[in-house]
């Protein structure tokens, strides 16, 4: 299984950008999928998810300023993030969750992508 996730680097307070994570080795479309941020002394945290069936949930602090979606053709979620604040600044890593017929939830990370929101 892979994750490949991009589109993150360096943009100033107010500044859009747009993550990808394309997912490899796995039925794209039956697993939810979510972004999550770590940033430096914290711990990792959900920002937006996504299920199968297209519903969303964000976290209090990004509500209004990122989107997320999934383009299952292509097996790609995306995060468009606008309005973006100094705070936004950590790794963000995209996630496919599926719960396995037998009861147990899978689970698989990609390797991050540094967001630095910083004039």
């Amino acid at each position: 299984v892979q994750l490949q996730a991009s589109g993150g680097g360096l943009v100033q307070p107010g500044g859009s950008l747009r993550l990808s994570c394309e997912a490899a080795g796995i039925i794209f479309r039956i697993h939810d999928m979510g972004w999550y941020r770590q940033a430096p002394g914290k711990q990792r945290e959900l920002v937006a998810s996504i299920t199968s069936g297209g519903g969303t949930n964000y976290a209090e602090s990004v509500k209004g300023r990122f989107t997320i979606s999934r383009d299952n053709a292509k097996n790609t979620v995306f995060l468009q993030m606008g309005s973006l604040k100094p705070e936004d600044t950590a790794v963000y890593y995209c996630n496919a969750a599926y719960m396995a017929p037998w009861g147990k939830r899978l689970n698989y990370w990609g390797q991050g992508t540094q967001v630095t929101v910083s004039s």
